[in-house]
Order: C-alpha cells, then sequence, then structure tokens
C-alpha cells in the first residue's frame, strides 16, 4: 500500500472555486502578464536550488513551530524558487504544510503547531482530515515522496498564490505501527497526483503564508 490511504479523503478540500481570477491550466501560449504562472518547471531538469529536505527547518518558518520529519520520511521538493517573493514565499510555506501534514502523522496527532501555523480554513480541514486517515488505520509513512513541476500563479490583490505542483508517491509506503510492516503495492498510476494549494498571506505573521484551499487531481496522468 503506497500513499493512496489520503486519497480517499482528498476530495473533500475540492468543493469550492479557486480564490484567484487568473486560473487554469498554464498550457495557453500568449497569456496576459495577468495569467502569467511564474516558477514553471517541467521537472526534467535539475533545479538550481531545491527545497529543505524533510529534516531540515525552514529559514522562514515562525518561531518555535517545528517541521523536521524522521529520516525514514524523506519529502523531496523538487523545483526552483519564483523570483516573485511573494510567490517564492506562499511556496516555501506550500512546502512546509506538506511537512506539517507529514509531522502530525509521525506523531499520531492533529493538534501539532505546524499544522495550525501553516494552514487555515478548508486547508486546516484538509490537513486533519489526513492525518486522522493515517491514525484511523494504525499507519505511518516510510519512504521518499517526491513534489515537482511547480507552478505559482499570484492573485491580483498579492494575498493569495496558486501553488501548484505533482508528487510521485511511488517510493512512498505507509507503515503498521505496530508490526512494523512497511506497506507495498505495485507502482501504478495511482502514485501520481497534481495538487493545486491556495496560499494565503498570514494578516500579521511575518512573511507567513497559509494553505487555505486544497484541490487535489488523483490519478494524474500529466504527472508521469
Amino acid at each position: 500500500m503506497n500513499r493512496r490511504t489520503l486519497h480517499a479523503t482528498a476530495a473533500l478540500a475540492a468543493t469550492a472555486a479557486l480564490l484567484l481570477t487568473a486560473c487554469g491550466s498554464g498550457d495557453d501560449g500568449g497569456s496576459k502578464d495577468s495569467d502569467k504562472i511564474a516558477g514553471a518547471d517541467d521537472g526534467s531538469a535539475k533545479p538550481e536550488k531545491s527545497e529543505n529536505p524533510s529534516g531540515a527547518p525552514a529559514a522562514d518558518k515562525p518561531d518555535g513551530v517545528d517541521v523536521s520529519l524522521p529520516k525514514s520520511m524523506n519529502l523531496v521538493f523538487d523545483w526552483n524558487k519564483p523570483k516573485d517573493k511573494n510567490e517564492a514565499a506562499a511556496m516555501s510555506d506550500a512546502a512546509n504544510f506538506f511537512r506539517a501534514i507529514y509531522r502530525g502523522v509521525d506523531k499520531q496527532t492533529t493538534k501539532e503547531a505546524a499544522v495550525s501555523a501553516y494552514s487555515t480554513g478548508e486547508g486546516l480541514h484538509y490537513a486533519k482530515t489526513q492525518i486522522d486517515g493515517w491514525i484511523d488505520g494504525g499507519w505511518t509513512a516510510d519512504g521518499t515522496l517526491r513534489h515537482y513541476r511547480a507552478t505559482t500563479r499570484s492573485a491580483p490583490n498579492g494575498n493569495s498564490v496558486e501553488v501548484a505542483f505533482c508528487a510521485d508517491a511511488s517510493k512512498f509506503y505507509g507503515k503498521e505501527i505496530k508490526t512494523g510492516k512497511i506497506l507495498k503495492t505495485k507502482n501504478s498510476i495511482e502514485d501520481f497526483d497534481h495538487y493545486k494549494i491556495v496560499m494565503v498571506k498570514y494578516p500579521t505573521g511575518k512573511g507567513l503564508w497559509q494553505a487555505s484551499k486544497v484541490f487535489v487531481e488523483t490519478k494524474a496522468e500529466k504527472c508521469q
């Protein structure tokens, strides 16, 4: 069994329309400046700078909030940061949002400080639902979860950024806490997801962005 335990509840977070006015696939060439997607990456080239590995703290994380993970959980963010300062910060905190979810999985609780620090509203509900899914199954996670082909898109008001990317869970597995057994299945299209995370700027937090909405396309052929 790979990380597919998350997918059963993924649709719960995808019931509302995107907040951003410049929404779409990003594949229509010749778009206007307001529709431009920054930080595009097809995943074929090695990025100049990757996000911090799973166990490393993010430089812009809130004081006292730990997003570190055990070595058995390797979250890789194989992407370049966009030049826009807000989009770069939103992308970094989108990575922290996923680290926070898996820190909750590791600690077997939804009450981790990182979860509430990096998510709000529907994003917070999504995070807690995912963590509860692992807890209810008696599982933790093991292996490498790769995120790649990231793009960002800013809303006109500058207070929200859509961070979109692919995820490859073909080497990321569930692990029974009681027995230590790693649950593996044959690799398939089910290992590939495409995410769109709407990140919003925290009103009073310096440089902090929170996931407010999560949209997931499972079995994403475009991510293979």
